[in-house]
């Protein structure tokens, strides 16, 4: 563990791995809450579903055509047609009155009941119609062109597993059972709070010396990515009574997330309102950009209650974000951090010039991809516009002097939720 003096305090700098390892054992409490199906879109269950009932709930027509008895049909051809009686005429929706007997049928459209008597459907395609008469040109097997009672699923069958994101394919089969509401994970509600005295609302006009707030905004923005809601506070100006008090109101939050008063430099207060309400168990993680970024912990009611307090500059605020805390926010959440269809969508591509990253850290250097090569880009981390240039970022391990020109990199996209 590096020790390094900042201001009037030491950052005991931890590895990133060991950072990972802290917020992993993050004690969390998984809440449910039940929606309608109307509103469950992109949820994610929170007990295994069931279905009610069978699937199809009948007999079922799946071509237009007309049913028949299947034995009738078997001396059928193209030449030498079967000639039936009809019966009747039903489509999807409604109920057959008469039963199917030998030297008969019923026109029948798809989604239809298959009428009593019946056991298989000739295709609309292979039939003549004259004088109420159906002339039938092709035989077919008992059981064909219909789906039977429970074909697809059965009654008490497992249908979707807990844990499943609810897409649009999966409300239709919600849908399909009847169900009203659906069983869901609720959404954590995350505490978001920018502090710094420079910092002005959007709507406010810009004065000089000051600048509009971007972290409140980035991060409300990334915790929604993660299937969290983020409650956003009004700007806390860097004094201790004001973020103790703040801190205090959004105990009952599932997570707070503030930015800027970090870096152990004066008018820096989250360390020791953290120290005051319960323990600091990072302050500073050995990466560039982030290094300056505090985790706490505090009890409220029994419960641990974790604050994060990440770098003031935005780039070093998402990428911190991004690299750490989104992975836990998504667990939270119960969403799967990725597809099992694509296990990774980074890139190996040659780095377009040399680079010599930060001596003793992790670094993680946005890039560019342009023909086909890695770009860096050599913006400082208070630098909001290298986020808008950048394709995604590269990670150089703490003991590398020198990356050198044409050397393959592997680049992560950004905004990889």
């Amino acid at each position: 563990m590096e020790r390094v003096y900042m201001g009037n305090e030491f950052l005991d700098i931890k590895n990133p791995d060991d950072v990972k390892g802290i917020i992993s054992n993050f004690q969390t409490i998984k809440k449910y809450e039940a929606v309608s199906i109307e509103n469950s879109l992109y949820r994610v269950l929170a007990e295994d579903i069931h279905a009610t009932i069978n699937l199809p709930p009948f007999r079922k027509v799946t071509m237009d055509g007309y049913a028949v008895i299947s034995e009738d049909t078997f001396l059928a051809s193209e030449d030498e047609p079967v000639k039936l009686g009809l019966l009747e005429v039903i489509g999807a929706g409604d109920v057959p009155k008469e039963i199917v007997k030998n030297g008969f049928c019923t026109e029948v459209g798809t989604g239809s009941p298959l009428p009593e008597g019946a056991d298989s459907v000739v295709m609309v395609e292979y039939t003549e119609v004259r004088d109420g008469i159906i002339s039938i040109h092709e035989s077919v097997t008992m059981g064909q062109n219909i789906a039977k009672e429970g074909s697809d699923i059965g009654e008490g069958e497992l249908l979707l597993k807990k844990g499943t994101t609810i897409t649009p394919e999966k409300i239709g089969v919600l849908s399909a059972i009847g169900l009203k509401t659906v069983p869901v994970y609720k959404k954590p509600e995350i505490a978001v709070i920018s502090t710094g005295n420079e910092l002005i609302r959007y709507d406010e006009e810009i004065q000089y010396g000051k600048i509009f707030d971007i972290n409140s905004q980035t991060i409300s923005s990334a915790v929604t990515a993660c299937g969290c809601i983020p409650v956003k506070t009004e700007i806390v100006k860097d004094n201790y009574n004001d973020l103790k008090r703040k801190i205090i109101e959004c105990q009952d939050m599932d997570l707070i997330i503030t930015s800027g008063g970090t870096s152990a430099g004066r008018g820096d207060v989250l360390r020791q309102v953290l120290d005051d309400l319960g323990e600091v168990l990072v302050h500073g993680i050995a990466v560039k950009p982030g290094k300056p970024t505090i985790i706490g912990r505090f009890e409220n009611e029994g419960v641990d209650k974790y604050v994060v307090g990440l770098p003031g500059n935005p780039v070093a605020a998402s990428m911190v974000f991004q690299l750490f805390f989104a992975p836990f926010l998504k667990d939270m959440a119960s969403i799967k951090t990725k597809s099992r269809l694509r296990k990774t969508n980074t890139i190996k591509i040659p780095l377009s010039r040399r680079y010599r990253p930060a001596k003793g850290r992790k670094h993680f250097l946005l890039v560019k991809v342009d023909d086909d090569n890695a770009i860096p880009i050599l913006k400082d981390s208070g630098a909001i516009t290298s986020l808008a240039e950048a394709d995604g970022y590269i990670e150089i391990g703490k003991n590398v002097e020198i990356v050198e020109k044409g050397t393959l990199v592997k680049v992560h996209p950004l905004g990889n939720w």
